[in-house]
């Protein structure tokens, strides 16, 4: 890759350490294995008990803000700044709707982090560029946003997550540190690329569903309910719905989520920045 993180951001990298649920997942199907071979007559518990391990599995992967597959980002890390939320916002960089997000962020002056498609990215490298020239983070969202993503076996997931990773670090000249599953929906191979690509997994606190929903009022106050420092709050600036008048919906609900945000008295970080400042404290 063309780029390497800034010293500011020089941390230890990652090792994948496999959870409790993936190493219970194994010991399953090794004794299930074992069993048949010593008494095939066993087979229907053998069965029971690996598809009852395929479902607890599924389960973890279709969770977007559990643990049980490994690190998972869903609020800012303890040591971060107590009044600090994070903004991000998801599938882009859209050519028709990220520049005005980048005016209604600037007007408020508030940072965010990105979370792009590598083949976007590629497409539009200015949009790209100017996302970080603006202050903001941009970080990878996969290569394509397959739908399929969370079926993907362990090759075809890492040549999504690396392939994003180099179209991002290409064209911008920055390195990605955090990645976000494509709807946060993953499987148990995604963990081990992330390390491998010492990328962090950052889902969410909290969503509005603006790529599905139409009315801004309902989403802000989904956004806004019980908001507090920490929070990491997510949008769309590709996929995104529209309202009646056709607006994209990010654009009626982020000026008001804006306010709000100041109103409590809280400060928009990239999670690069609050993820330093807990690095630091």
């Amino acid at each position: 890759m063309s780029a390497s993180l800034p010293a500011a951001e020089a941390r230890p990298r990652r090792t994948w350490r496999a959870t409790a649920l993936v190493r219970g997942s194994i010991a399953v199907h090794a004794l299930a294995g074992a069993a048949l071979l010593v008494r095939p007559a066993a087979w229907p518990w053998a069965l029971g008990a690996v598809v009852a391990d395929h479902l607890l599995i599924s389960s973890g992967g279709l969770l977007p803000r559990n643990r049980l597959l490994g690190p998972n980002m869903s609020r800012l890390p303890p040591g971060s700044p107590a009044r600090a939320v994070a903004v991000t916002v998801d599938d882009g960089p859209d050519p028709a709707v990220t520049p005005q997000v980048l005016s209604l962020l600037e007007a408020h002056g508030a940072r965010a982090t990105f979370f792009c498609i590598g083949a976007r990215v590629r497409a539009h490298p200015g949009l790209a560029r100017e996302i970080l020239a603006r202050g903001h983070a941009l970080e990878n969202h996969s290569e394509r946003h397959l739908h399929r993503f969370s079926l993907l076996g362990p090759s075809a997931m890492a040549d999504e997550v690396l392939r994003a990773q180099e179209s991002i670090s290409t064209v911008t000249g920055a390195v990605p540190r955090f990645f976000r599953a494509p709807a946060g929906l993953r499987n148990p191979f995604l963990e081990p690329v992330l390390a491998r690509a010492d990328l962090e997994l950052v889902s969410w606190t909290r969503r509005g569903f603006d790529t599905v929903r139409a009315d801004a009022p309902a989403i802000t106050r989904r956004l806004t309910r019980a908001l507090a420092g920490g929070d990491i709050l997510l949008l769309h600036d590709g996929h995104a719905a529209r309202t009646t008048a056709g607006t994209p919906v990010v654009l009626a609900v982020l000026p008001a989520l804006l306010q709000a945000i100041a109103t409590h008295g809280l400060t928009c970080m990239t999670l690069r920045a609050a993820c330093a400042d807990a690095r630091r404290a």
